[in-house]
């Protein structure tokens, strides 16, 4: 009965916000490049590890070997598209039970498979630009260069349009993240636990009473959901489109 309790509760609600979190990426069949075996071949593939890579740090001082880990480790990523549960997640937002998607994962997922009103507080892949003169390009620029991407018009090394570890997220962009939980009624949060990163930056912000997880993994967080389905998003999504006759 979960997809019709889900439903009904769904179809209630003034405005939900999402909160898309890492589980819905491994889902989807996405590498889990800082934890597990992943990490370990990385590591002993660059001779440092994720955590010393993907900063901004590395980035200023050893651009050759960030790019070369960037595009191979991360933009290597892209050939895979948006799975069942991102496709859910656009269907469901289309029919209007979604108002906002909100999410830390860089790889474009959600507007890929189609949702319109997304959030990236870590920004995206496909946004890049030259930190000198401004210019944007396209993520297969990156994926295209030898070496270090160059600007076409200063020559300047072109910047990925993601928020690098180290780096604080832009102000503007947590705002408005901000807002949407506030202005929520119904917050259903998608294969993550309330103390992931994701949420403690902006679950204060919600003041409704129907706060929805849905993560396959139990965590001690969990007694704090108003309702909790315990298995995966794919899943979850799939018959609450059932219910609605879609599937």
């Amino acid at each position: 009965m979960v997809g019709k309790d889900l439903l009904k509760i769904l179809k209630e609600s003034k405005y939900t916000t999402v909160l898309s979190g890492f589980e819905m990426l491994q889902e989807n069949g996405y590498p889990a490049i800082r934890d597990g075996e992943e990490s370990y071949d990385i590591e002993q593939k660059y001779g440092y590890s994720v955590d010393e890579m993907f900063t901004s740090a590395f980035y200023s001082t050893r651009k050759p070997q960030f790019f070369e880990f960037y595009r191979n480790e991360l933009l290597s990523a892209l050939d895979i598209p948006p799975g069942k549960g991102y496709l859910e997640m656009a269907e469901l937002e289309e029919k209007g039970l979604f108002q906002t998607i909100i999410t830390r994962r860089v790889f474009g997922l959600p507007e890929r498979a189609g949702c319109k009103n997304v959030i990236n507080l870590h920004g995206s892949v496909y946004e890049n630009y030259c930190p000198h003169c401004g210019k944007k390009y396209p993520v297969e620029y990156i994926r295209e260069a030898k070496r270090v991407p160059l600007c076409a018009e200063c020559n300047a090394p072109i910047r990925p349009g993601v928020c690098l570890m180290g780096e604080k997220v832009d102000n503007k962009v947590i705002t408005k993240a901000a807002d949407e939980v506030q202005k929520a009624d119904v917050l259903l949060v998608l294969g993550t636990n309330l103390k992931t990163y994701l949420c403690t930056q902006l679950i204060n912000y919600y003041e409704g009473d129907k706060l929805i997880v849905v993560n396959p993994e139990p965590h001690f967080s969990d007694k704090y959901a108003d309702i909790l389905v315990s298995e995966r998003v794919d899943i979850t999504l799939e018959k609450i489109l059932k219910e609605l006759g879609e599937v």
